[in-house]
């Protein structure tokens, strides 16, 4: 009987292992996005120029005169650095994953090429939070490393799938339905822009009222300056004060999204309930997809609690994760 290499066991370890940690750094960089700890250190990828925060009054001193334009928070820097460390750490992961898969190249049970695509990913992303404290929370820059962040977490979900789970081309030959599994992905990613969008520009609270807005279901709003991407945070197009009404825009559209996802995913599940080896996906999809809405809903009429907040993101990879097994479930194996 065959024996798997090394490199191979190691691999489907590190795929597994780095999923996980994957959804952990999405729900601790929401954390400190939320928490407005995005700025704790003022430079990368140390803090104050050391590795770890500045501790020691001396060191705080140091550190402020180093930086006059900053306050030093202890608080929100430490959170700062723990999601940096634990996004190190996944970036080392993920280079041992591309080593390994290349080493077992043969054995692995999809393309080599795909790790080393997610190590790029990894870079680029390191780049986009560099850019994010150097740009001051540039909306379109923390947007694109939130959608960065869920993408690698899709793409290690999909390698640990492909090594733990079972998957077949056989178990949905229904074109229209295997169609339909694809572009949920798609609509998913594109509500999760709208998400973060909302959560970068502080519009989350731009209207508290359910289901309506400001008490109407077409409230003033103005798009031109709320989807104007290339702006700094708070300002519109022109450099002035970004609009009650461009904030309402933002919430507005991200509710809209988030109907017209609840539905496309909700006919989803039901659809690959019918088939039985497809069912337990489909139950989750349905519970995580109704907890999600309750909490989206919940975030509103409470006024964005923050465990509330930082659950409404994690929900969002957990929905990342079900829809990306189901699309490896119905995948033909590798030859």
């Amino acid at each position: 009987m065959y024996k798997n290499s090394n490199s191979f066991k190691l691999f489907r370890s590190l795929v597994l292992i780095g999923s996980i940690l994957a959804l952990c750094v999405v729900a601790i960089g929401a954390y400190v996005r939320l928490t407005d700890a995005g700025l704790g250190c003022p430079d990368w990828p140390g803090c104050y120029g050391a590795l770890t925060v500045p501790q020691s009054e001396a060191a705080i001193q140091n550190a402020q005169a180093a930086y006059p334009n900053s306050t030093v928070l202890v608080g929100k820097a430490w959170r700062e650095m723990a999601h940096r460390y634990l996004a190190g750490s996944l970036g080392l992961i993920v280079l041992a994953i591309c080593i390994f898969g290349w080493s077992a190249k043969r054995e692995i049970k999809a393309s080599a090429w795909l790790p080393t695509f997610l190590v790029v990913l990894i870079g680029f992303q390191a780049m986009l939070g560099m850019w994010t404290v150097t740009m001051l929370l540039k909306p379109a820059i923390v947007s694109a490393h939130l959608l960065g962040g869920m993408s690698t977490l899709a793409i290690l979900v999909w390698l640990a799938h492909r090594h733990w789970g079972h998957s077949s081309a056989n178990i949905v030959q229904s074109i229209p339905l295997r169609f339909m599994i694809r572009l949920a992905l798609v609509i998913l990613f594109m509500q999760i822009f709208l998400g973060g969008w909302t959560s970068t520009n502080y519009a989350a609270l731009a209207c508290t009222d359910f289901p309506t807005c400001h008490g109407l279901w077409m409230p003033e709003m103005d798009f031109k300056d709320a989807f104007h991407l290339v702006r700094e945070l708070g300002q519109s197009a022109n450099g002035g004060q970004l609009t009650l009404a461009s904030l309402t825009a933002i919430q507005w559209t991200h509710r809209l999204g988030a109907l017209i996802t609840f539905i496309y995913l909700l006919v989803l599940a039901l659809n690959v309930m019918k088939y039985w080896q497809l069912k337990t996906l489909g139950v989750v999809l349905l519970i995580v997809l109704f907890t999600q809405i309750g909490l989206g809903i919940a975030n509103l009429t409470l006024h964005l609690p923050l465990v509330l907040a930082v659950a409404h993101n994690f929900t969002a990879g957990l929905l990342v994760i079900i829809l990306v097994m189901l699309n490896s479930k119905i995948s033909a194996k590798k030859p």
